[in-house]
């Protein structure tokens, strides 16, 4: 048995005016074959967990290149085209091979190429043939197209969002894959088109937790073998955006496509019964001080680095200082220019700081003030799940009582650590705001007395009824409210549908 295993993703926000270049997956994450960390990032978990495999079952494992890129705008031709190619290389190379597998987020977005990761798996397809197994793994927040499923013997989605289980997602594709192999079980995958833009689930959340749970417990039972959720992501002007369900069943596809529409079904009707309600900026203080204990965690979620736009917004600094006596923190804003000023006065300095609003229009305007450096440290790694993420030079800097983590990589705020390995005490906070959509859940969730999400109103597009979809496949919820979207099957030509 030889295995081919390989990854590419990043998640692209075509509204977002922040360009990614090769040099930007090179500075994210880039990992040339054989040399992965043993730790897997949210894309490239299939490379350690076939690694694991591997080495337990005793087959032939050929590792391609790894490349992720922090979620922005549309991504240049040539560094799309340049990192397909050299993995489709690697692939070529390897040949022949009996199953060949993909990490990719599944919302990668590039000049000249709306389905980035359907043409890739394409052109996988034809250099291993009919006969391999081919698979990917996507985050749930991908774009779930015809062609790349079509190109697919398996694709695996996440189920967690908080994603807590890509490596756990990761296993089960390469365990399915060698079943397959094995001539062991028959895949046959379904597509439900719920044909609906936003919405979806956060499994920290009881009614989203609900629906994963009972989805989870249909797999290894009458033949299904995986069921995937896939939310969208709907900053996306592609014409496959939105949520779909896709069903894997053992050998028979009339089962899959049941349970796929049954589930696209229950999906549409949940609405945003899955998703909890939003904290705006000016009633952050007052639900703080309605809960006992300390601190209150906020998430600003539409200024979120992990959608792909700046990270830079001061609209809660703003906030908070019209709170003085409330001890409070935010981070991390993605800010260079002010980290490298406060590495310049050092830890105890004092200065005149413009914090935010540098980057782009929609990062609203700066917050100016007189800060104290509290610390800086030449790079801020911190854990998110099994992997760990370097934010990079990053500083603590303090105004009053309020402390703001500024750091020099766009990031999610995953994990207090942020905060605690510069010093800053959340305990004594009685509001902390960070900069993630849901991520930082699991890790902070032990330490909060409560967890709120903010609708500071953007940059990110909270509402896709307010953006500007030019080519967005209609009629589609919400865009069309008339048509109410009641899903479909996808119709198309699939690999083992007879």
């Amino acid at each position: 048995m030889r295995m081919f295993v390989a990854a590419l993703g990043t998640e692209t926000n075509t509204f977002a005016p922040l360009p990614v270049d090769r040099e930007a997956f090179e500075r994210a994450f880039y990992a040339r074959p054989g040399e992965h960390p043993p730790t897997p990032t949210l894309v490239t978990a299939p490379i350690v967990a076939a690694r694991a495999r591997a080495a337990r079952d005793g087959f032939e494992l050929v590792e391609g290149t790894a490349a992720w890129a922090e979620p922005a705008g549309l991504v240049a031709r040539g560094a799309y085209e340049s990192l397909r190619d050299e993995i489709l290389g690697q692939l070529r190379a390897a040949m022949p091979v009996d199953i060949a597998l993909f990490g990719m987020h599944g919302a990668m977005v590039a000049d000249g190429y709306e389905d980035c990761e359907g043409d890739l798996l394409s052109r996988a397809r034809e250099i291993v043939g009919p006969k391999a197994i081919l698979g990917c793994e996507h985050d749930l927040h991908c774009h779930l197209t015809p062609r790349r499923v079509a190109a697919c013997d398996l694709v695996v989605l996440f189920k967690e969002f908080p994603h807590t289980d890509f490596l756990a997602r990761a296993e089960d594709l390469v365990d399915l894959a060698l079943r397959a192999a094995r001539g062991e079980i028959r895949p046959r995958m379904a597509l439900f088109d719920c044909r609906r833009i936003g919405g979806g689930y956060m499994t920290s959340h009881p009614a989203g937790r609900a629906f994963v749970d009972r989805v989870a417990a249909l797999e290894g039972r009458d033949g299904i073998l995986s069921v995937s959720i896939g939310h969208g992501f709907h900053a996306a002007d592609v014409p496959e955006v939105g949520s779909k369900v896709l069903v894997i069943a053992d050998g028979d596809r009339a089962r899959a496509d049941a349970l796929a529409e049954r589930l696209g079904r229950e999906f549409i009707a949940m609405g945003r019964a899955g998703i909890p309600p939003h904290v705006k900026p000016e009633d952050v203080v007052a639900t703080a001080n309605s809960h006992p204990g300390m601190p209150v965690v906020f998430a600003d979620r539409w200024d979120n680095p992990g959608g792909g736009v700046p990270g830079d917004g001061a609209i809660m600094i703003e906030t908070l200082l019209r709170h003085p006596g409330v001890p409070s923190a935010i981070g991390a804003l993605w800010d260079p220019v002010a980290v490298e000023f406060c590495r310049s006065a050092g830890a105890g300095g004092n200065l005149w700081l413009r914090i935010g609003g540098k980057s782009t229009p929609v990062s609203g305007r700066p917050v100016d003030a007189h800060v104290v450096v509290r610390a800086v440290v030449p790079d801020l790694v911190i854990p998110f799940e099994q992997s760990l993420v370097s934010m990079g030079a990053a500083a603590a800097v303090s105004i009053g009582d309020l402390d703001v983590v500024l750091a020099s990589k766009r990031t999610q705020t995953f994990s207090p650590e942020a905060f605690t390995r510069l010093g800053i005490d959340l305990s004594r906070k009685k509001v902390v705001v960070v900069k993630s959509s849901n991520h930082f859940h699991a890790a902070f969730r032990p330490i909060a007395a409560a967890i709120h999400h903010l609708d500071t109103g953007g940059p990110f597009p909270p509402d896709p009824t307010r953006v500007t979809y030019r080519r967005v496949r209609r009629p589609v919820v919400p865009l069309d409210p008339e048509a109410q979207a009641p899903g479909a099957l996808q119709e198309y030509s699939m690999r083992g549908s007879m």
